[in-house]
């Protein structure tokens, strides 16, 4: 799909191209999310339905729309996948795999199947603890958020305004215009040389990350989910792949990730900035708390000081009480300096850490002392642009070194959860004991293969047809027959999922299996009942158009006879099968009910019919059944065995007339 362009895909016009394009702000963005899947994203554009969306995902990876040529053949393609699903580690991994549609050329995916396979089973354990750290993948999201930041360039910049307001300096505008805003990016020529508190300065040709830095903070933030299973993964890789293919390449995957849990672990350290922060919230409640320890210092000294005074300097106090406020300021400057000094220390120790440093002096010349809110509001001033200018220098630091990372982490993420898709296969596979099949030209062949899907233990079923069968089995037709429940419908649809699956790049629920490779799997399921003759007409219209097809196909029809009276059914299945069989590259196996009817009809007695023979019925009136079909049978119907079983249960009149009734099914 390289080169690939939007309007290229079937259905997908100009219009709705840019409309996807616009959505992702770029078209191989906008590809890269349609190929890992992220159909949720996709879905949000205005007029794209998740089904919509599910289609063109589809288109991308590599899906024609052509194999599964029927609603039954994409119903149990629905079906196996659904299963499959289930041993997915995350949500994002399940969406992704609806992307698993049978392919032309499936080799990629044998090979990764292959190899997650071959790692379940030689390491059980670490498998499943590689399924533990991969349930934390999730699509990548960018956060939608605008922020306060104007972005000031000469060179447009329209890409941003989503994010921002983008400013194009005018004529005769200097930086000194754009002081009113808060937070600022300048780009280029005409920045400030020394920055204003809250300014980030680049370079014309600014690294992207470092435009809108908090964007950029923002993105791992908003990631740290999926980001964690990067973390895990990248820990992970210092133990080792012990040899094992499948996890080297996992490991490969976080490769130039290493410094990734250092700086996440940053992101919310705020360090010294925590301190600023903190000490500015308390600084007029630290000054009071100063103002009020010096009083009560020098009141509690004052208390304890003792004056000794001649008679004369008491008589000049009486006379003259200035003189008598120095002496007394002398006896106590002394006091009050050390517990203002005291003060000051104090300070000094709750800005330690912050970078602001304690004025000269902090109290006015008043007496209480006064802490001096010139110097309280002074301090505030500094921490705050100290608080202002760490966040902005914080911020830098971290976009430089995680910016360069977010690309590299969004490519492991999609990798990852493509990855994670081959880890569920080979924990199903391991499961059930499932393996790769071998791929042929014509027909299918499979050995002990199992249905998974009946919520019982499922017996297992030898079967072939075709050029890929064993030499007795490469008939290109086969009718089925056999007893109401005794497992026709069940082997047509294991050998459904088994081409399906085959198709898909995946293991089969068979101990071995040969699967050719068609253009189209045709299931065409039982009718409804007998036809109106305008629905019988279009039937008959469309099983024409699919037997004498000369397109490589296999059909599995169960009970076409259904559309309309026996006899005309029979007759009708006997011209199709005719049809069918004169294409080379045609396989197809009908489960029916009139197989001599049918072979009356053509004429024919060399064409196969197999039979799944029921061996009798127990107490309860519940078939015994061998379910591999014997070849060239013609199996018991359920009615049969019935009335067998009631000529062996009854007597008198009711036994005769069994008996008289059995003998009308030989």
């Amino acid at each position: 799909m390289k080169g690939m362009v939007l309007s290229a895909l079937p259905g997908v016009g100009e219009r709705l191209a840019k409309k996807i394009t616009d959505h992702f702000g770029d078209e191989q963005l906008a590809l890269a999310s349609l190929r890992c899947g992220d159909i949720a994203r996709v879905a949000e554009i205005d007029g794209v339905s998740p089904k919509r969306a599910l289609s063109l995902a589809r288109m991308v990876a590599g899906d024609s729309g052509s194999f599964l040529a029927t609603k039954e053949a994409e119903r149990l393609h629905k079906e196996i996948l659904n299963h499959i699903q289930g041993y997915a580690s995350a949500p994002a991994t399940r969406q992704r795999m609806q992307l698993l549609m049978p392919v032309q050329d499936p080799t990629k995916r044998r090979e990764m199947s292959t190899s997650a396979m071959s790692f379940a089973a030689k390491d059980p354990e670490r498998m499943e603890a590689l399924s533990s750290i991969l349930k934390g993948l999730g699509q990548t999201r960018h956060s939608s958020e605008r922020y306060e930041r104007v972005v000031v360039s000469t060179r447009p910049m329209d890409h941003l305004k989503k994010s921002c307001r983008v400013i194009q300096p005018g004529e005769g505008e200097t930086w000194k215009d754009y002081t009113v805003f808060k937070l600022v990016t300048w780009i280029g020529s005409g920045a400030p040389s020394d920055a204003p508190d809250g300014w980030v300065v680049l370079s014309a040709n600014p690294a992207a990350e470092m435009v809108i830095p908090e964007r950029t903070i923002d993105w791992f933030r908003t990631n740290q989910r999926p980001l964690s299973a990067l973390v895990a993964l990248v820990e992970d890789a210092r133990k080792g792949h012990d040899g094992h293919e499948f996890l080297a390449e996992i490991h490969q995957t976080v490769a130039g990730l290493e410094k990734l849990p250092e700086w996440l672990g940053n992101i919310d350290e705020q360090g010294d900035l925590d301190t600023i922060a903190d000490v500015k919230d308390r600084l007029w409640k630290i000054g009071k708390s100063l103002e009020a320890e010096v009083n009560e210092e020098v009141a509690e000294a004052m208390n304890n000081a003792k004056m000794n005074l001649s008679g004369s300097e008491l008589l000049e106090a009486l006379s003259d009480g200035a003189a008598f406020q120095r002496k007394l300021q002398q006896a106590t400057s002394d006091v009050i300096t050390d517990a203002m000094e005291a003060a000051k220390q104090r300070l000094s120790e709750e800005l330690e850490g912050t970078g602001v440093r304690v004025p000269y002096s902090i109290f006015t010349k008043d007496w209480p002392a006064k802490i001096d809110r010139k110097i309280i509001d002074e301090l505030d001033t500094a921490l705050g642009a100290k608080l202002a200018t760490g966040e902005t220098e914080r911020m830098l630091t971290l976009a430089k070194n995680l910016g360069p990372l977010q690309p590299k982490c969004e490519t492991a993420v999609r990798t990852l959860v493509e990855l994670d898709q081959w880890v569920a296969v080979a924990r199903w596979a391991l499961d059930h004991q499932c393996t790769m099949p071998e791929l042929a030209d014509h027909g299918i062949h499979i050995e002990q293969g199992r249905h998974l899907l009946l919520g019982v233990e499922p017996d297992a079923v030898t079967y072939g047809l075709g050029r890929c069968a064993d030499a007795k089995d490469r008939q290109t037709l086969a009718l089925l027959t056999g007893a109401n429940s005794g497992g026709k419908t069940t082997l047509l649809e294991l050998l459904a999922h088994t081409s399906i699956l085959a198709h898909m790049g995946l293991p089969v629920p068979a101990d071995h299996a040969r699967v050719g490779q068609v253009e189209a799997l045709h299931i065409l399921a039982k009718a409804g009942g007998t036809q109106s003759a305008g629905a019988l007409e279009q039937t008959l219209v469309e099983l024409a158009n699919v037997v004498s097809d000369p397109t490589p196909k296999l059909i599995l029809a169960d009970e076409l006879e259904a559309i309309t009276e026996p006899g005309a059914g029979a007759r009708i299945i006997a011209g199709m099968l005719l049809a069918a069989e004169a294409q080379e590259d045609t396989t197809m196996m009908l489960v029916t009910h009139l197989a001599p009817a049918i072979l009356e009809a053509t004429g024919r007695k060399d064409l196969r019919v197999d039979g799944i023979e029921a061996t009798g019925l127990d107490a309860d009136l519940e078939l015994m059944v061998d379910r591999t079909p014997k070849r060239n049978h013609l199996a018991r119907s359920t009615p049969e065995l019935i009335v067998k079983r009631l000529v062996e249960r009854s007597d008198g009149p009711a036994q005769s007339l069994f008996k008289d009734i059995l003998t009308m099914f030989k």
